[in-house]
């Protein structure tokens, strides 16, 4: 159970890290790896949207244990756990227009 939670905590870090990356890398000019980082975050949504919303290692975890906790099969703090999506994906969200007006305001000079 403890590598399940860790491998799902590395997941989780790279994609959320993926996601604070995007406007930062749009801030740099670097619109490139800015549409890398956008299509790895995808991906990760298309996963999830194919998992019912769950992540694949939730389901992995989930013989090991009774605990149904939000964080049961992650080492993130419970609130986060729980508000994790709408966290993140207000964040992608907003990254993305952000980067979209940088691109565009690049793209008239």
């Amino acid at each position: 159970m403890i590598g399940i939670k860790f491998l799902h905590t590395v997941v989780w870090a790279f994609f959320a890290g993926c996601i604070v990356a995007i406007p930062v890398m749009g801030a740099l000019g670097e619109f490139r790896w800015a549409m890398v980082l956008t299509g790895a975050v995808l991906v990760e949504c298309a996963v999830l949207a194919l998992n019912k919303g769950r992540c694949p290692l939730t389901a992995i975890a989930e013989p090991y244990t009774a605990d149904r906790r939000d964080n049961f099969d992650i080492y993130l703090p419970e609130w986060l756990a729980r508000y994790n999506k709408w966290i993140f994906g207000a964040l992608f969200v907003v990254g993305e227009v952000a980067v979209l007006v940088m691109w565009l305001r690049a793209s008239q000079m």
